[in-house]
């Protein structure tokens, strides 16, 4: 079980984060929950210490025998702050300690996670970004709010983010607290990232497709943790299970004849492609009403056939652009008897595709589709590398340092 320290700000998106309290406790962890003095006033203290079943304070006065605030950051995994307003962003960047939250960040050796939420006007404010900067530069992640309705008529980016796609951050940084770093450090911004996810629909007629299975969890997991190092990321997506990240660019398809035209010109202009989507090898010839059954008892059983036409090979076309300076990651659905002759199907394709990177699942016996861990491996043209087994974000994680690594040597 995992320690969490939530601070909650002083903002009205004080409310979200009694869901992502309760995010974190269906997951298993010990969540105590340190609010500042104007977040009471949005939610009340009995409601904090409801959820979380802990006792709630929010000055270090409050239980002076404990020393809270060196007790909580000593046992804290990760400290995670949301809503964090802007007056609350500027006192932790210039290390004030006059509450309970602020001197237990202070204290504490565990990574921090601030998730800003304020009006857009104070977001893009000088001091503002001066203040993002700082926390980044001493260690501490700050991910980028949404964009969308605020609290007036207003809309832009200050939304507070899903109260699921922060729980997610704090598992990713509870399980790979080293990534902390990269995030905090920004390495890959000015970087423009093209991931495309999902599975791709075919139609047969205008009612009924074939499709390829596929939850978009994986292309997903790279897009969230490539925004937050910093690159400006834009998703293609196709039918895919999950929400999409709320700090990217998207554009949905659904066939692979649509993906194949998106990125053709997406792809021309990236610094990074990583083709994450499943891509239907054939489309069945489309008809143009749709097609009746046959009808009456007898016609159970009854047979009939589609033809199929090979569809564009996307990866291949975007390897055989002439872009420099760019990396491109494939991914690799494989079935072998055996790992040996498992990564010599992976070997062969990043041979035949002529992409940097491929990473390969192998779903023998339905072993990744749709579920939430992973095992990936590497394979790029020195021979097979990192093998990566746990959650998808931490496949993500691995699978952007390869990147950054071999971005630096173009």
């Amino acid at each position: 079980m995992s320690v969490v320290v939530l601070g909650v700000g002083g903002g009205i998106a004080a409310y979200k984060a009694c869901l992502l309290l309760r995010l974190l406790s269906e997951a298993g962890h010990e969540v105590h929950v340190v609010p500042t003095r104007a977040a009471l006033e949005f939610v009340g203290r009995p409601t904090w210490e409801a959820l979380s079943g802990h006792p709630v304070h929010t000055e270090v006065f409050d239980d002076v025998a404990s020393v809270e605030h060196v007790r909580l950051a000593e046992r804290a995994d990760i400290v995670v702050v949301a809503p964090t307003t802007a007056d609350l962003m500027a006192r932790i960047a210039r290390g004030h300690a006059d509450d309970l939250l602020t001197t237990t960040i202070l204290a504490t050796s565990a990574p921090v996670l601030l998730a800003p939420a304020m009006h857009t006007g104070m977001w893009h404010n000088a001091a503002t970004v001066d203040n993002v900067a700082t926390l980044r530069r001493h260690g501490i992640v700050v991910k980028d709010p949404a964009s969308g309705r605020l609290t007036g008529r207003d809309s832009g980016p200050g939304r507070l983010p899903d109260p699921d796609e922060i729980a997610e951050f704090v598992d990713l940084l509870i399980t790979a607290p080293e990534c902390a770093a990269a995030m905090a450090q920004q390495d890959f911004a000015g970087r423009r990232v093209v991931v495309s996810l999902g599975g791709t629909w075919e139609a047969i007629d205008p009612v009924r497709y074939l499709g390829n299975s596929s939850s978009g969890r994986m292309g997903r997991a790279i897009a969230q943790v490539a925004a937050a190092r910093g690159a400006d990321v834009h998703v293609v997506a196709a039918h895919a299970d999950v929400a999409m990240p709320s700090d990217v660019q998207i554009t949905r398809i659904d066939s692979t004849e649509d993906l194949a035209e998106v990125m053709n010109d997406l792809a021309r202009q990236a610094d990074v492609v990583i083709q994450a989507v499943a891509a239907a090898d054939f489309a069945p010839v489309a008809a143009d009403t749709k097609i009746k059954k046959y009808e009456g008892d007898d016609a159970t059983g009854t047979t009939m056939s589609l033809k199929l036409h090979q569809t564009p090979d996307v990866l291949a076309r975007i390897c055989s652009q002439s872009v420099q300076n760019r990396v491109v990651v494939g991914f690799a659905a494989e079935t072998a008897p055996d790992r040996d002759q498992f990564l010599q199907l992976a070997q062969a394709k990043l041979a035949r595709k002529g992409c940097d990177l491929v990473v390969v699942n192998d779903v023998s016996g339905g072993k990744v589709f749709g579920k939430v861990g992973t095992d990936v491996t590497m394979v790029h043209q020195q021979g097979p590398g990192r093998r990566i087994t746990g959650s998808k974000s931490q496949a993500a994680v691995a699978i952007l340092d390869e990147v950054h690594a071999l971005l630096a040597t173009q």
